[in-house]
């Protein structure tokens, strides 16, 4: 995967690479306007260096409680880089609250879903 380490980790984000994996956490507890262009610089180019190999990209959201529009903008910029991959975009660990806001925008229809480790498990066979 070029030049680029398998584990990463700053104050605003933990990548992970695996085989046809990339799996990215947010540090939250707020992504917004500050974090959003942050997040986006440091994932970007693990989804390039994967290219049509990624299979799965997953981005977990546990530890974030708020999320701004630049946020949630984040979030479907790189859906979109790493479903034009070939990779299957799925969310994990979201709170009650951010799953209804990604359904209020209608987010929730650009990925799967997956609330615990066994239901992340499943979308990932």
């Amino acid at each position: 995967m070029s030049d680029l380490p398998t584990q990463k980790k700053t104050t605003l984000v933990e990548i992970d690479v695996r085989e046809g994996l990339l799996y990215v956490k947010f540090v939250g507890p707020q992504v917004g306007q500050r974090e959003s262009p942050i997040i986006s610089q440091e994932v970007e180019p693990y989804i390039r260096a994967a290219g049509k190999g990624l299979k799965h990209f997953i981005i977990d959201l546990k530890s974030v409680t708020f999320m701004s529009s630049m946020g949630l903008g984040v979030c479907i910029a790189l859906r979109h880089k790493a479903s034009a991959a070939g990779a299957k975009p799925i969310l994990f660990g979201t709170s009650k609250e951010l799953l209804q806001l990604f359904a209020m925008m209608k987010i929730d229809q650009l990925y799967k879903f997956a609330k615990d480790q066994g239901e992340l498990d499943l979308l990932l066979k």
